[in-house]
């Protein structure tokens, strides 16, 4: 086992107000980038000619190249600086999004979409080591607000693409301004970028084996995001299964959840201000599992919207609040800490998906979003134990 630090540290001086916007466009930029897939899968779809079996093992591919290079983001981010990770991985996934239309085969899709998904990866645990040291320096809760950030990228992404596309651009064409507004972005954020991956330029190693409270914390993080794939992938089948909702209109169970957790991110540092850390927790999970529970159990198609509305809302900040803890405990590096977090909590997106579909496959996707409420209630119990000095 590796110990902290035995070497004299090199300190860098406290993060400012550039540092904070470049954050926010970071998270922005990382939002963008990732949604900006979503309306392109029907094309690559018809492009290739497979049938959906063959569609959700192309997809896995994005989430198997982010899995890959999240842990090593950390040890990159220490012995480089945030700024060098992040510029590096965002001009890699700007040239790779034009081949997300390009590639004519499914070896050839599937290859590129390993190498989408480890940039976007590598880049959303640098920005969110960045996030960690620049919200410690400015001694105030901002995660949320820069979690915010990325929602609002995300809905921006999705919707600005499909907007392009109506208008009759050719999916490259849409691709190529896309990657350009991203390359944009981080070149504006550049300045407030962190040339360091630790607050400690020396004395912290490259690699911690992750233990205790943040292996605790990732658990946490990997039951959040499974509940958040769980509503993106099966909400929909849901509404229709359950509540004989038209399928025109059952991605509004998703559409209910994401702008609650928008509202509720871009409003979150204040919440969490008022209220604390703990109790955002503790009242999140409860709230969101609630809001499973009344999804699964209600009489009418509108009290289960109103059911994945409450989702949105009590998960908004559970993450954020999450990621600031693993910056604040002591075990092990920040950076290291943040990319093992994040590494399991794509890991519940990913196995999300396929979990509820083995449950709905014996059981119903009900029973799927029952098991899952009860995953939100340990996270609520297992608040206090997070802050827990």
């Amino acid at each position: 086992m590796t110990s902290l630090a035995s070497t004299p540290a090199q300190t860098h001086p406290l993060s400012g107000r550039t540092e904070q916007i470049a954050t926010r466009a970071v998270f922005l930029v990382a939002g963008l980038a990732l949604a900006s897939w979503a309306p392109l899968v029907p094309f690559a779809k018809a492009r290739l000619g497979v049938d959906d079996a063959a569609l959700g093992l192309l997809l896995l591919c994005l989430g198997l190249g982010s899995i890959v290079a999240m842990p090593i983001t950390g040890v990159l981010a220490s012995r480089f600086g945030c700024r060098s990770v992040l510029v590096i991985s965002a001009i890699v996934f700007a040239l790779v999004m034009p081949w997300l239309v390009l590639a004519n085969s499914v070896i050839a899709l599937a290859i590129v979409l390993i190498l989408f998904g480890a940039s976007v990866g590598t880049f959303d645990v640098a920005m969110n080591i960045q996030a960690v040291m620049v919200e410690k320096d400015s001694g105030r809760h901002m995660m949320s607000g820069f979690h915010g950030l990325f929602s609002v990228g995300g809905m921006s992404g999705a919707g600005g693409v499909s907007l392009l596309l109506g208008m009759g651009l050719t999916p490259l064409m849409v691709t190529l301004l896309v990657s350009a507004l991203l390359v944009v972005l981080v070149v504006t954020a550049y300045a407030g970028l962190l040339p360091y991956g630790n607050r400690e330029a020396e004395g912290t190693p490259l690699f911690v084996m992750p233990r205790g409270i943040v292996i605790f914390i990732g658990v946490l993080c990997f039951i959040v995001f499974l509940a958040e794939g769980a509503v993106l992938d099966w909400s929909a089948l849901f509404l229709i299964s359950t509540q004989a909702v038209d399928p025109s209109h059952a991605g509004l169970g998703y559409t209910m959840f994401a702008v609650a957790m928008t509202f509720g991110r871009l409003t979150g540092d204040r919440i969490v201000r008022t209220f604390g850390a703990t109790r955002v927790m503790v009242i999140g999970g409860l709230l969101s599992a609630a809001g499973f529970l009344i999804a699964v159990f209600a009489p009418t198609s509108s009290i289960a919207l109103a059911g994945f509305l409450l989702v949105g809302l009590g998960a908004s900040n559970i993450v954020p609040v999450l990621f600031t803890a693993a910056g604040r405990q002591t075990r092990m590096p920040p950076s290291l800490a943040v990319a093992a977090i994040t590494t399991l909590g794509y890991a519940g997106i990913l196995i999300g998906p396929a979990a509820i579909g083995f449950v709905a496959q014996h059981l119903s996707i009900g029973a799927g979003f029952v098991l899952i409420a009860v995953g939100l209630l340990v996270v609520g119990i297992a608040g206090p134990a997070v802050y827990r000095r």
